[in-house]
């Protein structure tokens, strides 16, 4: 159990902005969700309170192969006024030349991925599988902090093991090697999403360095926010607690919540902004989904939704169920 005493720390880490090379933000951002934290999702985020939000992971290669999915991916709202993008990769030098590209200037951040533990990035030894060559880990992150004047984040895991936890020991290699900010994920990549978030071991973490640390996982609502304050981390990153109710960040901030369907709304309004129809009717099935997913007794229309290739007929759906909710 974390130690009462951090009750007074909660206050603090509450009211604080966070301050990274001179700029200030919030302290609750949306994390980068691969297939789910496109532009228009994270428009939606930042207009229901998300102070710094994250692209899905790029593939720094498949950025150096000049890949326009890829780019694509590069895509931000107007409303993004602090953004960062995720890169990942396991070659320090594509990695450092892809820190280096014109589309990667107009973001804040450049955060690296050694946390995603999806088999397809673990089996090609990129995302959490580098947790298992921490020299490798230090080239990417040092390699990366020269190339740039952009400051670097890094995103990992506790470890690679079931009963691996060696977060500490990668906190350090990642803040001498040059890395501005770290974002812990309380799980080791064998657990990929199950059991409990470890708060200790996000703790132990922020008390090792000195540079700021995100606490992630498992943030669904005020009180697991409040019990990840407690660890003493500056900021809080929300993943999967966001998915269908970007409201999350209003209600940890004790604000005004927007209204769901506008949300909703400025949601595909965005990617028209930017893709072709089939791209937002496939994006959009499973966000909208998500969107109704707690509406009991609604079972036929999900169904329709889920097999609608007429995105102005789903989202006349959607309204459908969230005006009678």
């Amino acid at each position: 159990m974390l130690k009462k005493s951090c009750k007074l720390r909660v206050i603090s880490a509450y009211l604080k902005q966070m301050k990274i090379d001179g700029k200030e933000f919030g302290s609750i951002f949306l994390a980068p969700m691969a297939g789910v934290s496109e532009v228009g999702f994270r428009h939606a985020c930042k207009m229901a309170g998300a102070d710094l939000t994250f692209t899905e992971m790029v593939s720094s290669k498949a950025l150096m192969y000049e890949s326009q999915k890829t780019k694509d991916l590069l895509i931000t709202s107007e409303l993004e006024d602090v953004k960062a993008v995720q890169l990942f990769g396991h070659e320090p030098e594509v990695m450092a030349s892809a820190c280096m590209r014109e589309e990667l200037q107009k973001f804040d951040l450049i955060d690296i991925n050694f946390g995603c533990p999806a088999p397809k990035i673990v089996n090609n030894g990129d995302g959490s599988a580098l947790l298992k060559d921490l020299k490798l880990l230090e080239q990417i992150v040092g390699k990366c902090a020269k190339a740039t004047n952009k400051p670097i984040s890094c995103k990992f895991r506790l470890g690679y093991g079931a009963n691996d936890n060696i977060a500490v020991q990668v906190a350090k290699i990642c803040e001498n090697a040059g890395a501005k900010m770290l974002t812990v994920h309380g799980r080791t990549r064998a657990q990929m999403y199950s059991g409990q978030v470890d708060l200790e071991s996000i703790a132990k973490v922020k008390a090792s360095v000195k540079i700021p640390v995100v606490g992630n996982g498992d943030i669904i609502n005020y009180e697991s926010y409040l019990n990840m304050l407690k660890t003493g981390v500056d900021a809080v990153m929300i993943g999967r607690g966001a998915l269908g109710d970007p409201n999350i960040f209003n209600r940890l901030k004790k604000q005004p919540e927007t209204d769901l369907f506008e949300l909703v709304k400025q949601h595909i309004l965005e990617l028209s902004k930017h893709y072709n129809d089939r791209y937002i009717n496939v994006t959009m099935r499973k966000h909208l989904l998500w969107y109704v997913g707690g509406i009991k007794n609604a079972t036929e229309i999900k169904q329709q939704i889920a097999t609608s290739d007429n995105i102005q007929q789903s989202l006349k759906l959607v309204e459908q169920l969230l005006k009678n909710k």
